[in-house]
């Protein structure tokens, strides 16, 4: 019974987001302050945990049904501090550190709530989870994520044709602009090509992103048309930091890892060495195993609380938000993990 409900440490992200709604001054930094202040403090100081749990222990957890719930949940606390996000920005005395202060809380929730449960969602097999994982990455106007991700990132990941791995050198603010990009441009790609060989033809409201465009076109213009112009923007600018947060979480997951290119067909498979693991226990609860990375990669049909540790998979020196932290100083990321790129692949020619 403890362990699913130590998962819902993630809810004080949307607890937080609330008192920024509400809150002026620091306080409506509250989720930034949580997750970028007070997170990485507690991974520097608690150490890895590198444990796996038994073939008993994976058989009964797969079956409680409440590390669903705990993840079920987030959809509708999604949108309902959407709703209070647009209401607060009503105010008319509203400071420019208070506005700044709620779009970043919002931004917090798309990136973590919004995107990465949508991630975990997006890879099971129910109907109803797909429409939830839709529903998130709707409340954050990323819905081509659903497309790209599972059908071209899984399938391309630690090679050049993929858009979201990063390559050594490159800073996070250029991987930023490819990535983005590039992600939007695969989604079209491969939802032209199902529809052309599905309908005969791409020009179809039966085309998965064309339709994912459009309910994002409406959910903005219902913002605007209740709320006003100037909070669809704020509204788009969450949105927009969401992104970046995602995006970040995704430079530092693969950055500067290969699979070797067998022939001219095709890389080898996809395993533990191909993504950056991270064990710090506070960051694997907050994002629902997330850092436990490279076992999802190899294994993408497991649910997050089944997540193992690979021995072989190269580790990051600390959770995720302070490698995230890390990543926004190039000079100081590029001393840090270099070296590291370079023992890969020197262990790799032995």
């Amino acid at each position: 019974m403890i362990r699913p409900l130590k998962y819902l440490l993630v809810y004080l992200l949307p607890i937080s987001a609330i008192i920024s709604f509400y809150s002026n001054g620091v306080l409506s930094f509250a989720p930034v302050i949580l997750s970028f202040v007070i997170i990485p403090l507690f991974e520097f100081v608690l150490p890895p945990n590198r444990y796996n749990l038994t073939p008993e222990e994976n058989k009964k957890i797969s079956k409680n049904v409440l590390y669903d719930w705990v993840i079920y949940l987030i959809v509708p606390v999604q949108w309902f501090c959407l709703i209070l996000f647009l209401f607060s920005l009503q105010n008319e005395n509203l400071s420019f550190i208070d506005l700044i202060g709620r779009i970043t809380a919002y931004g917090m929730l798309c990136g973590v709530l919004g995107i990465n449960v949508a991630h975990e969602l997006g890879h099971r097999m129910k109907t109803s989870e797909k429409f939830m994982a839709k529903s998130l990455l709707l409340s954050a106007c990323y819905m081509q994520f659903y497309i790209e991700h599972n059908r071209g990132h899984h399938r391309n990941v630690a090679t050049p044709i993929d858009p979201t791995t990063a390559r050594v050198g490159e800073t996070l603010p250029a991987f930023w602009l490819r990535s983005i990009s590039g992600v939007y441009l695969n989604a079209w790609k491969i939802s032209n090509k199902e529809a052309q060989k599905k309908f005969g033809t791409t020009q179809t409201f039966k085309n998965e992103m064309l339709q994912y465009q459009l309910a994002q076109i409406a959910l903005v213009f219902l913002i605007i048309l209740f709320f006003g112009a100037w909070t669809g923007l704020a509204f788009l600018s969450s949105c927009v930091m969401g992104w970046l947060l995602l995006e970040t979480v995704e430079y530092i997951e693969h950055y500067g890892l290969q699979r070797e290119k067998l022939n001219e067909f095709r890389f080898e498979n996809t395993n533990p060495t191909h993504s950056w693991n991270s064990n710090h226990t506070i960051g694997r609860l907050f994002l629902f195993e997330l850092s436990r990375h490279s076992d999802h990669h190899y294994l993408a049909h497991k649910k997050y609380p089944t997540l193992d540790h690979h021995s072989e998979s190269p580790q990051m020196p600390t959770g995720y938000p302070g490698m995230m932290l890390l990543a926004t100083i190039p000079p100081l990321w590029f001393k840090i993990m270099n070296p590291k790129i370079e023992q890969i692949k020197k262990r790799a020619t032995y």
